[in-house]
């Protein structure tokens, strides 16, 4: 009531010693993986002076376009502080990326072509996987089998061979198939085919993957009855899949 004497309606109000709290929360439960990062998908609020509290916690910034690319940038981001995963993507957000020296997170088989005649390929690749019937989606993001984002298996071992034998280097995998999901169990069971997926494409193509990227869904208790994802939890499973 006091703000809305100062300031005209409508407004948000974030509460930044929440934000704070949660990103160390976070950043605690995954603790046990050396070179752990979180990367805050920056198109869920697109606002700098949160992403400068995130950044200031150790978070890095996933981008998916020119203007997220542009706060990356004021924030003085670069290198591997930026994710960069894209759908449909123009050249000169490519070049964009590039210049920033992002890590480019690749959807589609044919944006290895696109990118190398455009951009040239950089030295770190990542691929978006789609794990289509072996993992169920949920209402938010419906089902991967039908989704156009990320390749298919016999597309990923091909993309990583493609990639590997034009020069590039240094590799990294990504997956995303929920949102806003409560069920710590089920980035369990994503980490785990993400895992196996890992171990394959090094034995088949003798490649070693730098980095996981375990894309998003960290759901929130928005009704009564909810239980906020039990972050110890859901980082001991990955943990012991990790492991194995």
């Amino acid at each position: 009531e006091k703000i809305i004497k100062e300031n005209p309606t409508p407004f948000h109000i974030y509460d930044e010693k929440g934000i704070r709290d949660y990103a160390r929360k976070f950043n605690q439960a995954f603790s046990w993986n050396e070179g752990y990062r979180e990367y805050y998908a920056i198109k869920a609020a697109p606002n700098s002076y949160l992403m400068k509290i995130m950044q200031q916690e150790g978070f890095g910034i996933d981008c998916s376009s020119l203007a997220e690319l542009e706060i990356a940038e004021r924030l003085g981001m670069r290198g591997d502080d930026i994710m960069f995963t894209s759908n449909d993507t123009p050249a000169s957000e490519y070049r964009k990326a590039m210049e920033l020296g992002a890590i480019i997170n690749l959807d589609d088989i044919s944006h290895i072509e696109y990118l190398e005649k455009h951009t040239g390929l950089p030295e770190t690749l990542c691929f978006r996987y789609n794990p289509g019937n072996l993992k169920e989606g949920n209402l938010i993001i419906g089902h991967p089998e039908e989704a156009k984002y990320g390749l298919t298996y016999d597309q990923m071992i091909e993309a990583y061979r493609i990639a590997r034998d034009k020069g590039v280097r240094r590799f990294g995998i990504h997956t995303m198939v929920a949102s806003n999901e409560l069920d710590p169990d089920y980035f369990v069971e994503t980490a785990e085919i993400l895992f196996s997926l890992i171990r394959e494409l090094s034995e088949k193509l003798g490649i070693h993957i730098d980095f996981a990227n375990l894309g998003g869904g960290i759901g929130i208790p928005y009704r009564p009855g909810q239980e906020p994802v039990d972050l110890d939890r859901m980082s001991q499973g990955i943990r012991k899949k990790y492991e194995e």
